[in-house]
């Protein structure tokens, strides 16, 4: 419902995914397991790349900050939406709605970034064996996670400052089961046109830019993998790099589907769906793919399983 000009938005209403009451305990539901599925798959993988000394690689070292990047990303959406699924109130503040744009694309960002030095990192591994420990030191690896945050920051803090400049007096509906740039874009009454041209260069740059060096990265990963005296090590090899693509693949191609067209036509419950594939989906599936089918990181749970058990006994 469009309101007088005169009257501005100091609150917005999220949306859920429908509004019967069984569907909306599902989707709680969904969302819930998700969670709880997400936060203890990144935290073995934290406790166990911790405390086993055989994991203190520069692999598992990025591995780690992928899984504290990846509770604290699900952590900004998810518990909001299982509230606005199941309670009567969708209201979200100002504040709370800025704030939660500027966690989301500061760990979209991050995430995506870390996914890049991890290819690179796979890179140097599979084709540069010998040099491997000079290249990733810890020095190198510590100033790499560093500047990824810091540039999630930053870039959090422009595009949160460039979308809260503009002023809001239409619908205070939003789209979207968390608030996001894309709807909240459509509901601003002042010229988006400068934001939209930031987002669609800043998508390209950014997310175009970290797809092709990690692609880049496999290119040459696949070529020296080919090489491979033995099937097994092909293998071995290949089952590292596939899922990591996979996920890749499945995130960025999710962020630009929304991020390239900011004001697309009339909001649909695809938009919401999709940006679960790039909310959600990702931190879920990064434990799984890490460490279900991981053995040295199998191995090391059941080497902190026997100390636990033996100095209990």
């Amino acid at each position: 419902p469009k309101m007088p000009n005169s009257t501005t938005v100091t609150e917005f209403l999220l949306m859920r995914f429908s509004d019967v009451w069984d569907f909306r305990v599902l989707h709680a539901m969904l969302f819930l397991l998700m969670y709880l599925a997400t936060l203890l798959g990144n935290l073995l993988i934290v406790t166990v790349t911790t405390l086993d000394q055989s994991l203190h690689t520069p692999m598992y070292f990025f591995l780690r900050n992928l899984s504290v990047l990846d509770m604290c990303y699900i952590s900004v959406t998810v518990p909001r939406a299982c509230v606005i699924f199941l309670l009567e109130n969708r209201v979200i503040s100002m504040v709370g709605c800025a704030a939660q744009i500027f966690l989301v694309v500061l760990c979209a960002t991050a995430e995506l970034l870390f996914l890049t030095i991890m290819a690179y990192d796979r890179y140097v591994a599979i084709c540069y064996p010998l040099h491997y420990p000079v290249i990733m030191n810890l020095r190198v690896c510590v100033q790499m996670t560093l500047i990824s945050v810091f540039s999630g920051l930053i870039y959090a803090g422009v595009h949160t400052g460039n979308t809260f400049r503009l002023s809001f007096c239409q619908s205070n509906v939003i789209h979207q089961f968390f608030c996001d740039i894309p709807p909240l874009l459509k509901l601003s009454c002042s010229d988006t046109f400068i934001n939209e041209v930031v987002i669609f260069f800043s998508a390209v740059v950014i997310v175009g830019g970290c797809f092709i060096l990690i692609i880049i990265s496999y290119i040459h990963i696949f070529s020296a993998v080919i090489k491979f005296p033995t099937r097994r090590e092909k293998g071995k090899a290949f089952s590292t790099c596939v899922p990591h693509i996979l996920v890749v693949t499945v995130f960025s191609s999710s962020l630009n589907a929304v991020y390239m067209n900011p004001t697309s036509n009339s909001p649909t419950i695809q938009d919401m769906i999709i940006s679960v594939f790039y909310c959600i989906v990702p931190p879920f599936l990064n434990p799984i793919i890490y460490s279900l089918r991981n053995k040295q990181i199998k191995e090391a749970v059941r080497r902190i399983m026997r100390r636990i058990f033996y100095s209990e006994k």
